[in-house]
């Protein structure tokens, strides 16, 4: 009795997780598809924000988040860079974040190659982001579709990890993934890329290529934040977005995705046109 009562309870937690998962997906992703659309100072202020949020969640893991002028410099530095992006002053903002990446290396009393790791890793989140959007004509497109193939690729490996489950794609790192979610992941990435080449925003072949690697770059990206939280003996980086956790269990697949973007897109477009870059492939 007790062990039925016991599987009742976790079967009807996971359906709540559930949909607190799908009520705080309903609102975030037309907000962040509406804001990316507009653009400009709305978009580069959410970015920034986001990667402030990485940079203290990563703190936080690592066991850092009380070391007040840390976690200050890096903050400071993310900001001003965010407004300085935002003025179109791409050079001046990357030296911001080169002598905030020297500050929070210099300030960490431990940890210090984690501490420099986690505002990287935000900062490249911060000027990837903007720089894929900056085009006027392709980046939200651009944008848009690193969007899409990131959530298509999360939501397909969880219906498909869940529905036919199977061997675990990395149990040591993330004892819930499977390989059925991988490739059920991987799959979704596929239809979304087809959907973009049917509407002419791309030749078919090099879309398909394209969000393949964005869709493996972002399940990478996921596993590598697991792979941290487990090396620090921590569950969620935090408890800010319901059923999510916190915005780097939210955001690292997208990070890494949206990094891998925009080198591909700035090797084509140049600084001015990553978004065109991108999408040219």
């Amino acid at each position: 009795m007790k062990e039925s009562e016991g599987a009742n309870a976790v079967a009807g937690q996971g359906r709540r997780n559930l949909l607190l998962r799908v009520l705080a997906a309903a609102v975030l992703a037309p907000l962040a598809i509406a804001i990316a659309y507009a653009g400009g100072w709305p978009w580069t202020v959410l970015v920034t924000l986001a990667a402030i949020g990485l940079f203290v969640e990563w703190l936080s893991i690592v066991g850092l988040a009380r070391e007040t002028r840390l976690v200050a410099s890096g903050v400071a530095a993310l900001a001003i860079a965010g407004v300085c992006l935002a003025l179109d002053l791409i050079g001046a903002s990357l030296a911001l974040l080169t002598a905030g990446f020297a500050a929070v290396a210099f300030l960490s009393p431990q940890a210090r190659g984690w501490a420099a790791t986690g505002f990287v890793y935000a900062a490249a989140a911060l000027v990837a982001s903007v720089l894929l959007r900056l085009d006027v004509k392709s980046g939200f497109v651009a944008l848009l579709f690193v969007l899409l193939i990131v959530w298509v690729t999360d939501i397909g490996g969880y219906f498909a990890g869940r529905g036919i489950g199977g061997p675990k794609l990395w149990p040591r790192v993330s004892p819930k993934k499977t390989w059925a979610g991988a490739v059920g992941g991987f799959v979704a990435s596929l239809v979304v890329s087809a959907g973009f080449a049917a509407f002419e925003f791309g030749k078919l072949a090099p879309l398909l290529l394209l969000g393949a690697l964005l869709s493996i770059v972002s399940q990478l990206g996921d596993l590598f934040e697991s792979a941290v939280k487990r090396r620090f003996g921590v569950k969620d980086s935090s408890h800010v977005i319901p059923g999510h956790g916190g915005v780097l269990d939210r955001l690292d697949g997208f990070v890494a995705a949206v990094v891998l973007a925009a080198i591909l897109g700035f090797l084509r477009g140049g600084a001015d046109g990553v978004g065109a870059g991108l999408m040219v492939w």
